[in-house]
């Protein structure tokens, strides 16, 4: 197959090309080149388009020339930014992601910081002047290129951090300096040829061809295809790769990395709904393995970026005529769009987002009909805690979504699967919750984490199944040698019951009462709205 005409580049003032299009290139690169046309601040990237995945799914093999491809990509990036890919001095690194035609989130991978090696390192650490920037960067990439390329468990890597934070007792990862972060990147190198009988690649080149393989064999990847089933997503569609330049997030105080949407996804309303933090990488956002705490300091510590996000709110919504789910970096107090696709929502938001869309003149009634297409409006309803004065929670978290959950503790996503087969209300409870946990997310009827933060790609996906959610509850503890957890220091086992309160962020401790609402006011919209396109028809 000739293979230029499947690549696209997202480059400042580079026109948008007549074959562009969510499905020749995912919806996520479509996204951005519409974007960096508006002339919003996007990383330089190019696109290896959906045909190449579906050729490498046939063959199992990337076509030929698909290197020469990848070289042809790089040097458009190199011209862009003045570095060169493998470069000894000034040295240019990437971010390989997926992109479906349907956004997918999470259910395909990511790896960052591509291009890191021996040599790089110095070449970095002269640009930059920051050894610990380099240094986290260095020992990040070697982590996810074992997880995602080499599909070896990341666990023994966390643990490195995680005993290093311990010695010398501070908070997280990202209080290390810079001599902890080379000594674990270093010790990466070393567990990476443990854990899978190979060195880690010190050939950019060969990361970079291994990364975007990689992308495209997560499309087939047992989580995603469970997503595809549960969404009706065709499977034949495929993934295209964006091949971007990156933007730094951990370069200290002044950077940082986050995800927002420009309404809220739980409830509809028109207000932004952001998680950020400071000196971090997208992925430490989106995993939902890190609490996500910055988000009030960042209009303190950077007010123009956060006036700017602000803005970002209208400046989308006006391009995409729906709610946007955005991703961004800020590099150095310079913000960096990343993406931007239509948002995942709950059921009872989706409602609202189309009362409030067509009243404010975004879209039509007849759009805001084929938006809520597929969601069961007769069955519409939130439950709601009753609320009693001598019931005190056993603790606070942080809702990612509305409504309130009833059920039996699980601690594992099969069992939240079992009960509910059973025909028991579960509720799962975490340290934290990923993409790879969706069978128990789609099983429970509610969630429960110690980490995470409202925006992680789980946290989403709970949203959209219509999932009460809480993340960030600083009192639970996992304790699985003894197969109980710990809120609030009461002891729980699997099959004792919690009530969550999505409304409030509140858990209790057994079945409380609830009451069911329906949104009465704006069904009776809706079906005015069918009335009246009914009456056009006739």
């Amino acid at each position: 197959m000739s293979l230029d005409k499947h690549l696209f580049f997202i480059l400042a003032g580079k026109p948008m090309p007549a074959s562009a299009s969510a499905a020749t290139m995912g919806s996520k690169a479509y996204g951005l080149m519409r974007l960096a046309r508006l002339g919003l601040d996007v990383p330089p990237a190019f696109v290896i388009g959906t045909d190449i995945c579906r050729s490498y799914l046939s063959h199992g093999k990337l076509p030929d020339g698909t290197r020469e491809l990848l070289a042809r990509g790089l040097r458009e990036l190199e011209s862009a930014t003045g570095r060169s890919f493998g470069g000894a001095r000034r040295p240019l690194f990437v971010s390989v992601r997926s992109g479906a035609p349907v956004s997918m989130p999470g259910m395909m991978e990511t790896v960052l910081n591509i291009g890191l090696s021996e040599q790089t390192v110095r070449g970095f650490l002269r640009m930059t002047g920051n050894p610990r920037q380099v240094q986290d960067s260095y020992r990040r990439l070697v982590r996810d290129f074992t997880e995602v390329v080499r599909e070896a468990d990341a666990a023994p890597f966390d643990a490195l951090a995680d005993a290093r934070v311990e010695e010398e007792q501070l908070s997280s990862a990202r209080d290390l300096d810079s001599h902890a972060l080379a000594a674990i990147a270093q010790e990466s190198l070393s567990l990476s040829l443990a854990l899978t009988g190979e060195p880690f690649p010190q050939d950019p080149m060969e990361q970079l061809v291994a990364a975007v393989e990689a992308v495209f064999r997560s499309w087939v990847s047992d989580k995603a295809e469970r997503y595809r089933k549960l969404n009706g997503i065709d499977a034949n569609m495929g993934t295209a790769v964006t091949v971007q330049a990156m933007v730094f997030g951990n370069m200290g105080a002044t950077s940082g990395a986050g995800v927002g949407f420009t309404r809220d996804p739980a409830t509809g309303e028109n207000r932004p709904y952001l998680d950020f933090l400071f000196n971090a990488q997208g992925e430490d956002v989106v995993s939902g393995r890190h609490a996500v705490h910055d988000t009030e300091r960042l209009p303190q510590r950077l007010p123009a970026v956060a006036d700017e996000l602000m803005r970002m709110k209208d400046v989308l919504e006006t391009e995409f005529h729906d709610m946007q789910d955005f991703e961004f970096t800020v590099e150095d107090g310079r913000l960096y769009l990343l993406q931007t696709r239509n948002g995942k929502r709950m059921p009872w938001a989706a409602l609202r987002m189309a009362i409030d869309m067509v009243q404010e003149g975004v879209i039509s009634p007849a759009e805001a009909l084929r938006r809520l297409d597929g969601i069961a409006l007769d069955k519409l309803e939130r439950l709601r805690f009753a609320g009693s004065g001598d019931v005190s929670p056993l603790a606070q978290a942080v809702p990612a979504s509305i409504g309130t959950a009833v059920g039996h503790i699980v601690f594992d996503p099969k069992r939240a699967a079992e009960f509910a087969a059973e025909g028991r209300p579960a509720i799962l409870v975490r340290d934290d919750i990923s993409t790879g946990d969706i069978e128990g997310i789609a099983a429970a009827d509610g969630v429960l984490t110690a980490a995470g933060g409202r925006t992680s790609h789980a946290a989403v996906v709970a949203r959209q199944l219509g999932k009460v959610c809480l993340v960030g509850c600083s009192a639970l503890r996992i304790l699985p040698e003894k197969g109980l957890c710990a809120i609030g220091g009461q002891e729980f086992r699997e099959g004792d019951q919690l009530t969550l309160d999505g409304d409030m962020g509140r858990v209790f401790a057994g079945a409380l009462s609830v009451v069911r609402e329906r949104p009465e006011a704006a069904l009776a919209e809706v079906e005015r709205w069918r009335a009246e396109s009914e009456a056009d028809l006739q």
